[in-house]
């Protein structure tokens, strides 16, 4: 899956003149935590709620109201915004993605094109809900989760056992086991009716360790 597939298009920006009290309202009409930063169609930075609460004038400040509206409304955005900024394009693979926002511990990261125009946001959400996707977690139909040997032809035999039974496979992952060179190999398929593959696969040396249904 790609970035393309599942970013969103509409976009909550704003503009690098734009003051830090309009970014404010932004965020807390639209409900997000991240404002891109846009110039003329393209990226030039973000703005995040940390960096409006590290601007923000603490509790304990003596300005007035009135000075603090003032404050917050001759400040623009491009005076604090980050533009030290990771970036994607929309044909990147949603698991590169989530690789880059694990080891920076982002929550968004901005969708650009080869000039540099902004083109969509993908935040954890996304990633989420692609990963929920991929492993067909709400399909209906028998998830059956298999150890077996980590090998060449695994799969191989597993696939063909299952379309001996005219059976098909809708989702399939594994996760490797390195200390016991094992593999579980998790399989989606639209049926219940799994019992003489379960034998089958059984008689075969492959052990079952657990059969979830879902409607």
């Amino acid at each position: 899956m790609y970035v393309g597939n599942k970013m969103v298009t509409d976009i909550v920006s704003v503009f690098p003149e734009a003051s830090i009290s309009l970014a404010f309202q932004l965020m807390h009409e639209k409900n997000v935590s991240q404002l891109p930063v846009v110039k003329e169609g393209k990226l030039v930075g973000l703005i995040t709620e940390t960096l409006l609460s590290e601007f923000s004038p603490s509790k304990a400040t003596t300005l007035s109201m009135y000075e603090l509206n003032y404050v917050l409304g001759k400040t623009k955005v491009e005076s604090i915004m980050d533009k030290d900024l990771i970036t994607c394009t929309s044909d990147m693979l949603i698991e590169n993605v989530a690789i880059l926002m694990l080891e920076d511990d982002i929550n968004m990261v901005p969708v650009i094109n080869t000039n540099g125009t902004l083109v969509g946001i993908i935040s954890r959400s996304d990633i989420l809900e692609s990963f929920v996707e991929i492993i067909g977690a709400r399909d209906s139909g028998t998830r059956i989760t298999i150890n077996a040997k980590d090998e060449a032809g695994t799969l191989a035999e597993i696939s063909h056992i299952i379309k001996e039974f005219g059976l098909n496979i809708t989702h399939l992952t594994n996760f490797n086991n390195k200390s016991t060179d094992t593999t579980e190999i998790i399989i989606r398929m639209n049926t219940d009716n799994v019992d003489p593959l379960v034998n089958t696969l059984e008689e075969k040396g492959y052990e079952i360790i657990r059969i979830d249904k879902t409607t």
